[in-house]
């Protein structure tokens, strides 16, 4: 199985924590290039710090913010004009925040669709045609398993995670033809600063303890436990991989067997 990504380079978004960051870091140690991109320059160095690179890799970091996309695509195409192609896609970004669809203001809808779906649209474009020249592309979407389960209190998430997933089928049909897939990984409930949240507040809402909250969360997963950031990485890289060339425009649940449909 080839999984050697040498010669590769990977832009990871919102990597300097959670999935994100264990994404670039398992993609390093696949002998990866990683260019990092967050909002946090402090973060972001020691991100870059904690990179493999006893396979003669070079490491980048991009600070940019999601709040505004255009900007994101003027660094990731400069950086592409100086440092060459980039070979794989990692879309990866804080869901929003919780609560009712039918509370959710309309504002609420924008931010979300411009910071996940208007994000991931620019930065493929500014990616997509080096993938064309090299022959060899990997589009990852990290959304979420509301594309085929929704969840209770994440309207707004629900609605976008699932466009961006429509999306991404969509690019996959159009781009298979040059050696570029496009996927979506699809964690459950992760050991993050998102799931602590969540947790958090349904604990605020039920006046249950965070104990309880949490037991009552994983007690609903087969395996009865959160997944660790490392193993929602480990799908993304098979991904990211030459191993998975003829997978493309899926939707992968990495959630330890909760999601109940098919």
């Amino acid at each position: 199985m080839n999984l050697d990504l040498k010669g590769k380079k990977a832009l990871v978004c919102g990597s300097t924590q959670g999935i994100g960051l264990a994404a670039a870091q398992n993609l390093a140690k696949l002998g990866a290039n990683i260019i990092l991109l967050a909002r946090n320059e402090q973060k972001l160095i020691a991100a870059h710090a904690s990179l493999d690179t006893s396979k003669g890799q070079k490491h980048y970091h991009l600070k940019g913010d999601f709040n505004f996309p255009p900007e994101l695509k003027v660094k990731v195409e400069e950086f592409i004009e100086e440092f060459g192609n980039i070979h794989i896609l990692v879309n990866n970004t804080g869901g929003p925040a919780g609560g009712l669809a039918i509370d959710a203001k309309t504002d609420e809808f924008i931010h979300a669709f411009n910071m996940h779906l208007v994000s991931n649209q620019i930065l493929a474009q500014a990616v997509v045609p080096g993938m064309k020249e090299d022959g060899y592309g990997r589009i990852i979407n990290v959304i979420s398993t509301s594309v085929k389960q929704p969840l209770n209190g994440l309207g707004v998430s629900n609605t976008i995670r699932g466009a961006v997933a429509n999306w991404a089928k969509t690019l996959a049909n159009e781009l298979g033809a040059y050696g570029i897939t496009v996927n979506n990984v699809l964690p459950g409930a992760t050991n993050t600063v998102r799931l602590k949240q969540i947790i958090e507040n349904k604990s605020a809402k039920t006046g249950k303890s965070i104990e309880e909250v949490s037991h009552a969360m994983a007690s609903e997963v087969p395996s009865k436990r959160f997944a660790e950031a490392n193993e929602i990485a480990n799908g993304i890289c098979f991904l990211a991989s030459p191993a998975a060339s003829y997978i493309n425009g899926v939707n992968l649940p990495v959630d330890g067997g909760r999601t109940k449909s098919l």
